[in-house]
């Protein structure tokens, strides 16, 4: 809890300079969009607050340093599985719950497809769809084809936060059928790095709504959306 915090103080601290000196409009508006979000201390509250247990089976999609599956973790002696494909942060990631049978690294990134791809180095921001002067090959896996290679038919809750690559990812796993095996699904659109995001995100959350229901949003910040209930027989 206490990264959670000091991760909460430094993004804090961004939004603060963000507005104060980045004069790019998409900087500033994403800014202002997490006025509320931090003022509802969205990060230690919404984000963690979930009916689960030590039965539990928690997906991190896009992982980055852990601190999302060690909140998680810590609060509910969860099972989690943590998706980082970019090599560097995924090994950090291992160091960190080496010694923790109950969160598994992943090194690859869960996606629409099976593929390799060469990834832009931008720290959280990292992403297959930006350019940078850094990059590295990373393992894409059909998020389909990992459900059933490994037998995974509940997720309890997936945390998705993949830089853009959420909109292709959730529209193979409704196409699918596959998005009934979450029970949660904790989503960060991202528009700045995708063409017509908005409309991809509205055109996915009429998708979701069929079988999930909106219990908070923040827009282009975070959002859940929890599986129905299924109707009486």
């Amino acid at each position: 809890m206490e990264t959670m915090k000091k991760t909460l103080l430094r993004v804090l601290n961004r939004c603060v300079r963000v507005l104060s000196e980045d004069r790019r409009p998409s900087a500033r508006l994403q800014a202002q969009r997490c006025v509320a979000w931090y003022r509802d201390h969205g990060d230690t509250t919404l984000r963690l607050d979930y009916p689960l247990g030590a039965d539990s089976v928690v997906f991190d999609v896009g992982g980055y340093r852990g601190d999302f599956a060690s909140a998680i973790h810590d609060r509910y002696a969860a099972r989690v599985h943590v998706f980082e494909p970019v090599p560097a942060f995924c090994e950090a990631i291992r160091q960190r719950f080496l010694c923790n049978p109950k969160v598994t690294p992943w090194p690859l990134g869960l996606s629409n497809r099976n593929a390799v791809e060469e990834i832009a180095l931008m720290e959280d921001g990292s992403s297959i769809l930006r350019s940078g002067a850094a990059t590295t090959r990373i393992e894409l896996v059909r998020a389909v084809d990992f459900l059933q290679a490994h037998d995974i038919r509940a997720v309890d809750l997936a945390k998705i936060n993949i830089e853009g690559a959420e909109y292709d990812l959730l529209d193979d796993l409704i196409d699918s059928g596959c998005i009934t095996v979450f029970r949660n699904l904790q989503v960060q659109f991202h528009d700045f790095v995708v063409e017509n995001a908005a409309a991809r995100m509205h055109a996915i959350q009429q998708r979701l709504a069929a079988t999930h229901e909106l219990t908070w949003q923040y827009p282009f910040v975070w959002e859940n959306w929890r599986l129905k209930a299924a109707p009486p027989a």
